[in-house]
Formats: structure tokens, sequence, C-alpha cells
């Protein structure tokens, strides 16, 4: 977390110099000291997620190659007309056990086009779709597989 602050810090003067180096390293130490003491951040758990980090990349390419899908899925339900779009609302369990896991999970649903997740209650998740085509497989898609692995 150090280094990241740092790295924030230098690209936020737009320059290094040794008074920026040395500001910088003061004040992400005492960021990072704050962190630690008041608000319970441990080191060991941003090494344990620098090992998910393949699964966490992984996932937003997964991300980004599910909302292209469904913009263009969208986009020819929307060519096609309102006959033929059918608008349904769903419900399904997570097999997620995090809080955060959840949400991101919720974040991505609604992030992709034709979906908005409309509640998630103790890891019971309500989405309404655009179209019901667009539910097929959401109860256990890439976002949940990847997300699970990231969880274990």
């Amino acid at each position: 977390m150090f280094v990241f602050l740092l790295i924030v810090w230098i690209i936020f003067n737009g320059a290094i110099t040794l008074e920026i180096l040395l500001i910088g390293a003061a004040v992400s130490a005492a960021v990072c000291s704050f962190m630690v003491f008041a608000a319970g951040y441990s080191f060991k758990k941003e090494f344990g997620y620098l090992k998910k980090l393949p699964y966490i990349i992984a996932y937003l390419f997964v991300l980004i190659k599910e909302i292209i899908k469904a913009n263009l899925i969208c986009s020819g339900l929307i060519i096609k007309g309102s006959k033929s779009i059918k608008p349904t609302l769903v419900s399904f369990k997570s097999p997620l056990k995090s809080h955060f896991l959840g949400t991101v999970l919720a974040n991505s649903i609604t992030l992709t086009p034709g979906t908005i997740s409309v509640s998630l209650n103790e890891g019971r998740f309500e989405v309404h779709c655009l179209d019901s085509s667009l539910y097929e497989g959401i109860d256990d898609s890439v976002f949940v597989r990847i997300l699970k692995r990231i969880e274990e």
C-alpha cells in the first residue's frame, strides 16, 4: 500500500524531485500508519491479495468481454423493436460468502448492459433483465466462478 500511495503522490505532482519523493514518502507512511492502527488494515491481507492478483486481472478482462457482449445483444434487441423485448425480474442465490465479493458481483451485473441488480440480501440477488435471454446462466456465470476462486 505504501508503494501504491507513493506512486499516486508522484502522479498527482507530475514530477519526480527529491523534495516530492521525501514528502510523498512521509505522507504515504502516515496514511499507512493510520490505516494499520485506526482502520484495522493488515499488510498480511495485502500480500494475500497479491496471490489472487491473476484472478482479479482475469475477472476484469471477463467483465470487459461481458460488457461488450451484452452491448451487442442489447443493440440487437433495440433494433428488433419493443415487441420482442420481454423484461423480467429474476432471483437467485449466490454461493459467495463474502459480502464484499457479493457487492462486486452485484456491481458487475449492473455494469453489464441490459441487467440491473435490484437488491442483495444475505446472498440472494434480485436482478432486472431487459430481456429473459439476458438472464441465462447469470446464477452460475463466469463472474461467480472467478469470484469464488478469489474468495478461496
